[in-house]
């Protein structure tokens, strides 16, 4: 079957779809408003199935690639929920150090689609690093409804300082140079943008994808370059853009920001219709040279 794409669908259910999977509605209130799109035989239920995640599909990197050495592994973070746990990956028969990639998954947690972006950035010769921040509630419960109802649960305060002390711990591993870098997609963007004004120079170069801005006074601590990865359709994120360029622009950071036309919201995630092949292809290419030049 021919995989549907964000222009087979109306783009108010577009929106309304960026509000569910944000927790602005409920599963009952989607399929209520989202009835009215629901036409030729096909229900609003069908219409969710089709713009929800289909991992195994995307999949690029297996879990079995021999290619690659994958592991999970728990560390400490005694200013946060008092331990963390993560998907750690390097190249297989990789010699010497090499640079570290913190992937940070969207609001759902530690889900297959983000342990694959993180494969990914393995066999880009990097090690990378992406904690769960549902670990402290049991992990990623392998359903994406449970995990986006689980998130709100989590206290932000310390799961800020787990992602923190996640930065540290690739920083420190043996496999790695010390010199790291930070990705991360929607919820995970916004964490970039938040490590990049708490890390100072422990953090090479800060990639968001899509992800809320850092509160603007505290953009001045910034220390990294960072590489801005924007939705042309994504109103709620981009609405805090001049704010959050005019203070880095104040303060002199150095960044560059790309914005594609016609994409969605989440337009680099593959598992789903918002998925824009050429724009994520693009920002793909941009964000390894922008690590390998600021984070090698």
């Amino acid at each position: 079957m021919e995989r549907k794409t964000a222009h087979d669908f109306d783009q108010q259910l577009l929106i309304l779809f960026d509000a569910y999977v944000h927790g602005d509605l409920d599963r009952r209130g989607f399929l209520d408003q989202a009835a009215k799109y629901a036409v030729g035989g096909v229900t609003a239920a069908m219409l969710l199935d089709q713009l929800a995640p289909k991992f195994a599909q995307a999949q690029v990197v297996r879990t079995g690639d021999p290619r690659i050495d994958p592991e999970y592994l728990e560390y400490d973070s005694p200013n946060g929920y008092g331990k963390g746990r993560g998907y750690f990956v390097r190249p297989a028969g990789a010699g010497g150090k090499l640079p570290g990639v913190l992937v940070i998954h969207e609001n759902r947690g530690l889900n297959p689609h983000i342990e694959d972006v993180a494969r990914r950035f393995a066999l880009e010769n990097f090690v990378a690093f992406a904690p769960d921040a549902l670990f402290p509630l049991g992990g990623y419960p392998g359903d994406e409804d449970q995990a986006r109802e689980l998130f709100p649960k989590l206290d932000q305060a310390k799961t800020r300082e787990d992602f923190i002390a996640a930065a540290a711990f690739l920083k420190e591993r043996p496999e790695c140079s010390g010199k790291i870098g930070a990705v991360g997609f929607c919820y995970g963007g916004g964490m970039v943008n938040y490590l990049a004004t708490r890390l100072g120079r422990d953090l090479s170069a800060g990639v968001p994808f899509y992800g809320s801005s850092p509160n603007p006074e505290d953009v001045a601590k910034i220390t990294c370059p960072l590489m801005i990865q924007s939705a042309e359709v994504d109103q709620r994120i981009n609405a805090s853009w001049p704010a959050f360029e005019a203070a880095l622009k104040a303060a002199n950071i150095p960044y560059e920001r790309y914005l594609y036309p016609g994409t969605q919201h989440g337009f680099h995630n593959d598992t789903t219709p918002r998925y824009d092949a050429a724009a994520a292809k693009l920002a793909w290419g941009r964000t390894i040279a922008f690590l390998n030049k600021h984070a090698r």
